[in-house]
């Protein structure tokens, strides 16, 4: 009785809307890294590492992360009833995240040049913004429509 008091349930709108913000604050957090390591970056291809970053992006996103999100997204709205604030994401999938940030941090800790990370990073960057406004276009629908 008193965990259901403390279960910060949520209508699944609310559960596309976060994870549509979580993967879109994540992706402009590895932008930013990348274009701070860029700004630092004092060699004539500057350009080059920015304009491959924003190809790989594309890629990441059209191949990967979008059908992950659609994915999820399938997921979240075949919930019925009010879920748990935590549930927009699998119990599977903070593992992985447990790992993605690992090897994040070590890669940024590593001697790989940055301005070779910063691809890297910008193209993850990249993809996961784009597929995490797909949460968020979603969420928009459900809450400005009359679909529960």
């Amino acid at each position: 009785m008193i965990l259901e008091k403390l279960n910060p349930a949520v209508d699944k709108k609310y559960l596309l809307l976060t994870a549509g913000l979580m993967w879109c604050g994540v992706g402009v957090m590895l932008i930013s890294f990348a274009l701070s390591w860029l700004n630092h970056y004092e060699g004539r291809g500057r350009i080059l590492f920015y304009a491959a970053g924003l190809l790989a992006g594309m890629p990441i996103h059209f191949m990967g992360f979008m059908n992950l999100a659609q994915k999820n997204i399938a997921r979240l709205m075949a919930l019925q009833g009010k879920k748990c604030i935590f549930s927009f994401i699998t119990w599977k999938s903070y593992l992985i995240i447990i790992i993605m940030v690992s090897l994040g941090i070590t890669l940024r800790h590593s001697s790989i040049p940055k301005q070779y990370l910063s691809i890297l990073y910008n193209g993850l960057g990249i993809g996961l913004f784009l597929s995490g406004i797909l949460y968020i276009m979603t969420s928009f629908k459900l809450m400005f429509s009359n679909h529960k």
